[in-house]
């Protein structure tokens, strides 16, 4: 018999309440007053990108410092608005711009490598540090009492879209302390903990597919693709949207790099990748290859760093499947296979609901309702099997495939 894991989640950022969300609501604003050019932009974003004055906007700027950011929820506030800021001055209409400006890219920079993430609009700004609860009751599981902060449009459909999410990992984050109970019972052998917790998991799975299901309830599946995905895309793989190199970060004085990066993208929630984790779902190159998903293990690039080490952290330590593979105890068998089966569902409905927002619309002829040529463009030049999503892979195929891995991982019992 073993003794306890004692992991501390709080070490990696990571919440025994909101699981990869934020302990306390994230910041409306950097008091600062350092700052206040910057909250003035942002307030006043969507009207910008309809009136194509954002970029003016920005221009005038300065690029201001980060040494007057303090807390942890200061920087990842800095985060949520350089985000904003990088993805409408590439996408405002007009077609791409090529470079970022200093007054976005020097600050960007030092604040993505603060926080260990990349410097481009990411699940965590968009989701995870980008909302607020409207009561203040601070419970982030109910829909209707959740405001996204900021958004691109101004639309509901889009701050709808983001609240999906969030709601999702609220939820969710019930799995996480469930299962790290289990990694120590399967250490003390305790066979009873080990399926209560495999039945908690997929009791909160229902629910959250429950929750994904939700998102036509206020996101319109043609505004999302027409309006909204347009501003998630990436600069990676972006020839065909006008950025054949992707983008310049302008530093100033003569400096600079050319970047390119995957666009926001649902591949990076920690919470869905803590799922294949935990249940060992192992995710292959193609399918029946021994290679892992390469896509995945880059996406662990765009999570915060904490949240990143964590996952690392469970992959040396998890030991839930091979406890349910090697058990005599049909009950533990049983609760795992269930646990399974919920997760494979869940992946249906992402699927479905893919198909709705995406797929569909896709087919659909239409003029290029955004103005720049963009994602919206450039991915339905291609036949809809290999229709690409904002972080850059193949849809349909991507997600059955993992569909496909996740009911493989199911247990044959006696």
């Amino acid at each position: 018999m073993l003794g306890p894991l004692n992991v501390n989640l709080a070490e990696f950022g990571v919440s025994t309440r909101n699981g990869f969300l934020p302990d306390q609501p994230p910041l409306r604003e950097l008091s600062n007053q350092y700052y206040e050019s910057w909250e003035i932009v942002l307030s006043q974003l969507p009207t910008l990108l309809k009136t194509s004055s954002l970029r003016n906007e920005v221009d005038q700027l300065p690029v201001l410092s980060t040494s007057h950011l303090i807390s942890e929820s200061e920087w990842q506030r800095a985060y949520l608005i350089l985000s904003f800021f990088t993805h409408s001055y590439i996408w405002e209409a007009g077609g791409p711009s090529q470079r970022l400006p200093a007054s976005i890219s020097v600050p960007f920079l030092q604040v993505a490598t603060h926080l260990g993430l990349p410097p481009t609009a990411t699940y965590a700004a968009l989701n995870l540090w980008n909302f607020e609860s409207i009561s203040g009751a601070n419970d982030f599981t109910q829909l209707e009492d959740l405001r996204s902060l900021h958004t691109f449009t101004g639309t509901k459909d889009e701050e709808w879209f983001y609240l999906i999410s969030v709601a999702i990992e609220a939820y969710g984050a019930k799995i996480i302390p469930a299962m790290m109970k289990a990694m120590d019972a399967v250490r003390a052998n305790d066979s009873g903990v080990v399926a209560a917790a495999l039945e908690t998991f997929a009791l909160n799975i229902k629910e959250i597919a429950i929750i994904l299901n939700r998102m036509d309830e206020h996101c319109s599946p043609k505004v999302f693709y027409d309006e909204i995905r347009p501003f998630l895309a990436g600069s990676k793989n972006m020839v065909l949207a006008g950025l054949p190199n992707g983008v310049f970060y302008d530093e100033g004085n003569g400096k600079g790099e050319w970047r390119q990066y995957s666009g926001g993208s649902n591949a990076q929630s920690s919470l869905i990748q803590f799922f294949d984790i935990v249940l060992g779902v192992e995710h292959h190159l193609t399918k029946g290859s021994k290679a892992r998903n390469g896509f995945l293990s880059e996406m662990r690039n765009y999570m915060p760093g904490g949240h990143r080490a964590f996952l690392e952290e469970m992959e040396s330590i998890v030991n839930i499947r091979e406890y349910a593979e090697s058990t005599s105890i049909s009950e533990v068998t049983e609760a795992y296979n269930l646990a399974v089966r919920e997760l494979e569902l869940f992946r249906n409905v992402h699927i479905q609901v893919v198909t709705r927002f995406i797929i569909t619309p896709s087919r659909q002829k239409k003029p290029n309702v955004h103005p720049g040529l963009n994602l919206a463009v450039a991915s339905s030049n291609t036949a809809s099997k290999d229709l690409h999503g904002t972080g850059g892979t193949q849809l349909l195929p991507f997600l059955k495939q993992s569909r496909d891995e996740t009911k493989d991982a199911t247990l044959t019992t006696a």
